[in-house]
């Protein structure tokens, strides 16, 4: 009898063992897999494939105006534009996403100040014509000006490559505008230039070019597009001309106003804009691709 109750005490023993270790067991994988979700990049978005789809629903895509997502160098900060109803009256806001103790924390910085680039070193954002600085306690400065010859000039968006080269567009009240580019020379811009007649059609806008200045992104209304503005992509050749632009195809173009597209600070994924919905009601949103589009269409010699 004694040795019965013992095999059943042992038995008994063994079961509340195997399910305290397989309690704690869950309770870690739990865990971990939540600290994976809250750590994750992009906000803890599943990465598109070549298709475009809206990025982070809910945030940078919803059913009111999101624009100009932009991630900074060690893609620990999303910066945006979004429209928000305040006091019935709807007002457009700069804000930005920080990766800060395993969590994405969002902090409201201003009214809109312009479409925010951020350089490939991290050191400036720039706004259009305006600017900021970051000081080395990694905060923005106040908005400073472009000087000339840039602060006469009707800029919409500004980028700059590694070189400091800048790539802008110049938007004109009667909705008309052209892309330029301004050099470092002797330590000193030069006076803008405008790109070649196969990228200046008149209608073209918001510059993006590559960090290593082998590519350059941009939107336009052309007749082989899809219907609105589609994004057009222009390779540099071996003689350093701009090859003629190319359109980014179907996954990504639309009948719709696509716009306004750049490519994170990894390499990784394309961001660019979609008016979403009827055009009277002004929705856009902000989508994501998978950049291996830059290389698939990239002319093999």
């Amino acid at each position: 009898m004694k040795s019965i109750i013992m095999k059943k005490t042992l038995v008994i023993s063994t079961l509340i063992m195997l399910i305290v270790f397989s309690a704690c067991k869950t309770k870690t994988q739990d865990s971990n897999e939540e600290v994976q979700t809250i750590e994750k990049p992009y906000l803890g978005q599943i990465p598109p494939g070549l298709t475009a789809k809206p990025f982070a629903p809910g945030i940078g895509s919803t059913s009111s105006w999101e624009y100009s997502g932009v991630f900074s160098p060690d893609m620990k900060e999303f910066y945006f534009l979004r429209e928000v109803e305040v006091d019935s009256t709807n007002r457009q806001e700069f804000v930005v996403y920080k990766s800060e103790g395993g969590k994405w924390n969002e902090t409201v910085i201003s009214t809109r100040q312009g479409q925010p680039f951020i350089s490939p070193d991290g050191k400036t954002m720039h706004l259009g014509r305006r600017f900021k600085e970051r000081n080395k306690n990694g905060d923005w400065s106040e908005i400073k000006k472009l000087q000339a010859p840039f602060d006469s000039l009707p800029i919409m968006r500004l980028t700059a490559s590694s070189k400091g080269t800048y790539f802008f567009d110049e938007f004109k009240q009667d909705y008309t505008g052209d892309i330029r580019y301004s050099r470092i020379i002797e330590g000193q811009y030069e006076a803008p230039q405008l790109l070649n007649e196969q990228i200046n059609t008149g209608k073209s806008f918001h510059p993006f070019i590559a960090p290593d200045e082998s590519y350059l992104i941009f939107d336009s209304y052309r007749e082989d597009g899809y219907g609105d503005s589609d994004i057009y992509i222009s390779y540099r050749q071996e003689d350093s001309t701009w090859g003629e632009p190319i359109n980014l195809g179907n996954k990504i173009n639309t009948e719709a106003w696509e716009a306004s597209a750049s490519v994170t600070q990894d390499g990784k994924y394309l961001f660019f804009n979609r008016m979403v919905g009827p055009e009277e009601d002004g929705n856009v949103d902000i989508f994501w691709v998978d950049a291996k589009i830059i290389e698939m269409l990239r002319p093999k010699n």
